[in-house]
């Protein structure tokens, strides 16, 4: 059975140990069944504070990683910095009992050179997720590969790269991220790119065209949760947004009012997402 999460940029940015407990009341109020941890900094995290916070509500977690500037697996100088990272993510989803580490673990965000991938540059990736796959794999999860829109990323932009990707690693351990946000700028549809993925993807982002309230702008939602219908997909779906105000907000150039406040976008979105797969 799905599992429905949210992530804690929608309110607050950086996300850290004490904003991301204050708000786990919220998150169990408005119906979710648990939050997903963007790790901003392993080493202000305290995970296990967070998941005695998260035992005392019922709730779940899911990791979510990502690089930044200096964390670049592509450039020798910086190789090791980004293997720590993530690394320190693949801990925190234990310590979190979470089984998944989500996000594009193959760039920084934002990185852009002017120019297709290389094959050597894809190469290094493969090697790259191959290792942390096994390092994954010995601790009980599964990292979970996100392709990101062009603007954010020039390596894994579709899914069909992803999967070549996932498979060319060949690691039970390293699997699919998809989400509908970045869906919606680089595939021709959301149904035929899910399928593609099958037995693959391991984690969903359902996110609106805008990054608004899941239900209005113009993601296919009946072909989303029908091709993840079809493919068996019994995971987790989680809205992530970053609402006007929030730091990380500027990151994801979202200038303007894209919701009323963070609880209308994860409330309005997380009943818009339950009611369309009861009736699918």
């Amino acid at each position: 059975m799905v599992k429905y999460g949210v992530s804690p940029w929608i309110w607050v940015s950086p996300a850290s140990t004490e904003s991301m407990i204050g708000l786990l009341p919220k998150i169990e109020a408005l119906g979710f069944d648990g939050i997903e941890v963007p790790v901003e900094d392993p080493a202000r995290l305290d995970a296990e504070r967070l998941r005695e916070a998260l035992d005392s509500t019922g709730l779940g977690a899911t990791v979510c990683g990502f690089f930044l500037p200096g964390r670049d697996p592509l450039k020798d100088g910086e190789r090791k910095a980004a293997e720590e990272y993530a690394r320190a993510c693949i801990d925190t989803a234990v310590a979190l009992q979470s089984d998944v580490v989500c996000g594009p673990l193959y760039s920084p965000v934002g990185k852009l050179v002017g120019r297709p991938s290389t094959d050597a540059e894809w190469r290094r990736v493969v090697v790259f997720l191959r290792s942390l796959g096994a390092y994954a794999g010995d601790r009980g999860v599964t990292l979970a590969i996100e392709p990101l829109n062009r603007y954010e990323t020039y390596l894994v932009n579709t899914t069909r790269q992803c999967v070549r990707l996932v498979e060319e690693v060949g690691s039970p351990h390293v699997r699919i991220h998809l989400d509908t946000y970045h869906m919606n700028i680089e595939e021709k549809d959301f149904h035929g790119p899910i399928r593609a993925a099958g037995k693959l993807l391991h984690h969903m982002h359902c996110c609106e065209s805008d990054r608004g309230v899941p239900g209005t702008g113009q993601v296919a939602w009946r072909d989303v949760l029908r091709a993840l219908k079809e493919v068996g997909y019994d995971r987790w779906l989680v809205i992530e947004s970053f609402i006007l105000g929030v730091p990380v907000a500027a990151a994801a150039a979202i200038w303007r009012q894209i919701a009323p406040s963070g609880d209308a976008l994860a409330g309005e979105g997380l009943r818009f997402l339950k009611s369309l797969w009861r009736i699918l």
